[in-house]
C-alpha cells in the first residue's frame, strides 16, 4: 500500500486583537526571556530539565500513593503474558517485544501455525539490546520495510533515543547479519523504499537546500548499491515550502509499479507515476485527495472536497492507465464508498485478491469488504467481530488474503483473529486474546453529547463505576486531542482502568471537533481562524460534566498530549476555573513561534502562519504562551516533554513552565532525557511516566469522604 511507506503526522473569552496588540507582541517575542531553552541540548537548558526534574521526583515520591501505584504500573506493563503486536509478512507473524530483561526490544517472528498453537517457539532476528551495547548507542527500534517479493533484505529504522530521525541499514534476513556496503544511510527524517535488490528510492538529508522548511527532505533519488549516496540520480524534487518528497514502489498482481510524489503541505498532496517509459504522469484528482492503495490496475482516492458529483469523503477508483488522460481520467472514476453523517472511510487496504476498507461509524470503527459485483458495480459487506467495540485492521498481507482484526472496547481487551478475505462468510479464527488487568463488573460505558458555543452538538464518552453518585464529588478525567484528523476512539486502558477507574475515578474521552470522527468536515470546520472552536468545545463537556453532578471543578482534571498539550494548554489559560489538574504531555504552547521549531512549519495548514496579519490575531486568542498572566490564578499544571522529541519542540514546555514559575504559579515538570515524541524509548521510562501522572491526578482531583 502506497502511503504506508510515507510518515504522515497533530464559554471562550475573545480578545480584540488591534494592529497595536500585533505590534507588542512582536516586541514581545523579540524580548523572550526564555528563548535560551530552545536549545535543545544547550548545556544550561539540559541542567535546567535535570533540576526540575529532580524537585518533581522528590515530590511525587514522597506522595503515599506513589508506591502502591508504581507497583501496579509496573505489574502491567512488565506482565509477561502480554499480548504481542503482531504483523503479517509473506505467511509468518512478526512481533517486536520488550519486557523486563529485554527493555530496549528483541525483533521476532513465527509461523502462523506455531503460534496458534499457544507456543509460538519465537525465533529472535535481532536483539536491540545487544546491539546497543555493542555498538555503545542508544538505539531504539523504528521498524523495518522488506523486500518484495523475496522477503530476504530489510531496511531497519534505528533511532537515537526515540527521534522521528532514523539510521537506515540494511539487514540480511538469512545471515541474520546487517549487510557490509549495503543501503546504509546516516541519521535524518527520511526514508528509503526497495525497488529491487540492487535499487532503491532514498529520501533523506544530502546537504545544504536537500530539506523542506518543515524539516523533511525534498529530494528523491534513485540509488544504485555498490556507489554512493553522493552519485545517486535525482528523481524528484520538491519546494523548500513543501512538507517533503517520496519515492515508493507498490506491487499489483505480481508486477512494481512506480510512485514518486511530494506532500505539498500535511493535507495536500501531488503523486505522480512512473510508466514505462521513464515519463512521470500526475495525478487527475485535486491536491487535496489522499491516494489509499493500488489495486487490480485501479488507484484508490479519497476525497475531501466535493468533486462533481461526489461528496467529499466519497472513495473513488480509478485505472491507473487513465491518468494519462488528465482530467478526462475522471470520467472514468467508479464510486467504491459514499459517506454518511456519521460513517466516514479511516484507510484503504488490500489483500492480494480483496479491497478492505477501515471505517468510522458513528465514532465506532469497522470493518468493510469491497467487492465488485456481476454488473461491476462496487458492493460493501461487514466483517463482524464485536458490537459496541472497535473492529480494526490491524496488519494485511499483499501476497495472500489473510489479514488481521482486533476488536476491543473501554472495558474489553484486544482479541485478534485471523481471517481470510476469500472467504464470504468472514470466519475468524482467535490468534490471541489479552488478559483482563482490572475489575470491570461493575463498570459501565455511557455515551452523551452537549452544545458547544456555537451550537454544535459534541460528543463524549463516560467511563465509570455503575450506580455512579452524582454529587459532584466523582474525580474525573477529561481527555482530549481535537485535531489532524485524528478520532478518538473506543481502547483499552489497562494502567488507567486498574490505577483511575476501579479506585473510582471517572474517564472522559471527548470527541471535538478537528478529529476525524465524522469526516473531513468534522476537521476542517476548525482549522486556522477557527481553532478556538476546539477549545470551546472541550470547555461545553467540561461544563455539562458539572452540569449533571458527575464532577466538580476541584475534581476535574484534563489530559492530553502534542495537539492535545495544545488542546489543554489553551484551555487552562482561557477558563482556569474549571479544573484542578492539568497533564499537559509533549505539547505545543508557544504558537506565535511553532512553525519555526522543528517540524512546525508543517502544521500551518491546521493552525495557520502566525507571519500572516490576518492570522497572528486568530492564534493570539488562544495562544497559551502568550496569554498566560502572573494576576491569574490556574491550576497546577504538570507539563511533561522529553529531550529527544524532534516533532514538537521541548522548549514549548520548558518555556511555558519557566514563565509560569517566574510569575509564582505552582507548577510542575518532567523532561524525560530519550523518548522522543513518543515519550518513552524503553518500559523502564514508561513505568516512570504513567506513575507521576497518576499520582499526580489522585493528589490534585483524589477522592474525598462523603
Amino acid at each position: 500500500m502506497i502511503l504506508k511507506y510515507v510518515p504522515i503526522l497533530l464559554s471562550l473569552s475573545l480578545i480584540a486583537c488591534q494592529s497595536k496588540n500585533m505590534s507588542t507582541s512582536s516586541q514581545n517575542l523579540e524580548q523572550d526571556q526564555y528563548l535560551w531553552l530552545e536549545e535543545v541540548e544547550g548545556p544550561k537548558a539540559l541542567a535546567f530539565a535535570r533540576a526540575e526534574n529532580e524537585k518533581t521526583l522528590a515530590h511525587f515520591k514522597k506522595d503515599p500513593n506513589f508506591k502502591s501505584i508504581e507497583t501496579e504500573v509496573r505489574k502491567i506493563i512488565l506482565a509477561k503474558d502480554r499480548q504481542p503486536a503482531l504483523r503479517l509478512v509473506n505467511g509468518e507473524l512478526y512481533n517486536f517485544w520488550q519486557d523486563e530483561k529485554h527493555v530496549r526490544g528483541l525483533w521476532r517472528k513465527t509461523t502462523i501455525e506455531k503460534f496458534k498453537s499457544g507456543k509460538p517457539e519465537w525465533d529472535v532476528i535481532l536483539d536491540i539490546d545487544k546491539l546497543a551495547k555493542d555498538e555503545n548507542e542508544n538505539w531504539v527500534w523504528a521498524g523495518g520495510s522488506h523486500l518484495t517479493p523475496s522477503y530476504d533484505r530489510v531496511l531497519i529504522y534505528l533511532s537515537r533515543g526515540g527521534k522521528d530521525a532514523a539510521v537506515i541499514r540494511e539487514f540480511d534476513l538469512k545471515t541474520r547479519t546487517f549487510v557490509k556496503d549495503g543501503f546504509n544511510v546516516p541519521e535524518s527524517k527520511g526514508m528509503a523504499s526497495w525497488i529491487d535488490k540492487d535499487y532503491v528510492y532514498l529520501a533523506s538529508d544530502f546537504g545544504p537546500g536537500s530539506m523542506t522548511d518543515s524539516g523533511y527532505p525534498r529530494i528523491v533519488k534513485m540509488w544504485k548499491r555498490g556507489t554512493p549516496i553522493s552519485a545517486a540520480k535525482e528523481v524528484m524534487r520538491a519546494e523548500k515550502t513543501d512538507m517533503r518528497a517520496y519515492g515508493v514502489v507498490d506491487w499489483d498482481e505480481g508486477k512494481p509499479y512506480h510512485f514518486l510524489g511530494k506532500s505539498i503541505s500535511f493535507y495536500e498532496w501531488q503523486p505522480h507515476y512512473l510508466d514505462a517509459s521513464g515519463t512521470l504522469i500526475p495525478s487527475p484528482f485535486p491536491r487535496s485527495a489522499r491516494m489509499h492503495t493500488l489495486f487490480k490496475g485501479f488507484t484508490f482516492f479519497e476525497l475531501k472536497e466535493d468533486l462533481g458529483k461526489f461528496k467529499s469523503g466519497s472513495v473513488l477508483a480509478i485505472p491507473l492507465d487513465s491518468w494519462k488522460d488528465g482530467a478526462k481520467a475522471l470520467d472514468k472514476a467508479q464510486l467504491v464508498f459514499a459517506p454518511t453523517d456519521k460513517r466516514f472511510v479511516e484507510w484503504v487496504s488490500r489483500t492480494k485478491n480483496h479491497l478492505l476498507i477501515s471505517v468510522i461509524d458513528n465514532i465506532v470503527a469497522k470493518v468493510l469488504k469491497a467487492d465488485v459485483d456481476t454488473n461491476g458495480q462496487w458492493k460493501l459487506s461487514e466483517v463482524i467481530v464485536g458490537s459496541a467495540g472497535m473492529t480494526a485492521i490491524s496488519s494485511v498481507e499483499d501476497e495472500s488474503d489473510k489479514y488481521l482484526v482486533s476488536y476491543v472496547d473501554f472495558l474489553t481487551p484486544a482479541s485478534v483473529y485471523l481471517l481470510d478475505a476469500a472467504d464470504k462468510k468472514n470466519h475468524m479464527q482467535l490468534l490471541t486474546e489479552s488478559k483482563r488487568r482490572f475489575d470491570s463488573k461493575d463498570m459501565t460505558v455511557e455515551r452523551f453529547e452537549t452544545k458547544s458555543a456555537d451550537g454544535t452538538m459534541i460528543p463524549y464518552f463516560m467511563v465509570s463505576k455503575k450506580n455512579l453518585k452524582k454529587d459532584g464529588k466523582n474525580p474525573t478525567l477529561l481527555y482530549g486531542y481535537g485535531g489532524f484528523e485524528h478520532a478518538m476512539q473506543p481502547s483499552y486502558r489497562a494502567t488507567l482502568g486498574k490505577v483511575w477507574l476501579e479506585r473510582g475515578g471517572v474517564y472522559i474521552l471527548s470527541n471535538l471537533r478537528g478529529g476525524g470522527e465524522f469526516g473531513p468536515h468534522w476537521h476542517r470546520s476548525v482549522l486556522k481562524e477557527n481553532r478556538y472552536k476546539v477549545y470551546e468545545d472541550f470547555i461545553a463537556i467540561a461544563e455539562d460534566l458539572i452540569k449533571r453532578g458527575i464532577t466538580s471543578p476541584q475534581h476535574l482534571g484534563i489530559h492530553g498530549g502534542s495537539n492535545g498539550g495544545l488542546l489543554v494548554g489553551a484551555t487552562a489559560m482561557l477558563r482556569p476555573d474549571l479544573f484542578n489538574a492539568v497533564l499537559c504531555e509533549v505539547p505545543l504552547l508557544d504558537m506565535v513561534r511553532y512553525h519555526k521549531l522543528l517540524a512546525g512549519a508543517s502544521w500551518m495548514d491546521e493552525y495557520g502562519n502566525p507571519e500572516d496579519p490576518k492570522m497572528l490575531p486568530a492564534i493570539l486568542k488562544y495562544s497559551p504562551y502568550q496569554r498566560v498572566k502572573a494576576d491569574v490564578k490556574y491550576p497546577e499544571i504538570f507539563f511533561l516533554t522529553s529531550t529527544k522529541d524532534d516533532r514538537v519542540h521541548p522548549g514549548h514546555a520548558r518555556k511555558m513552565f519557566a514563565k509560569m514559575k517566574d510569575q509564582g504559579h505552582p507548577v510542575f515538570y518532567y523532561e524525560n532525557m530519550e523518548g522522543g515524541h513518543g515519550r518513552n524509548a524503553n518500559l523502564e521510562q514508561s513505568i516512570l511516566w504513567e506513575t507521576l501522572q497518576m499520582t499526580y491526578l489522585w493528589e490534585k482531583i483524589g477522592p474525598v469522604k462523603r
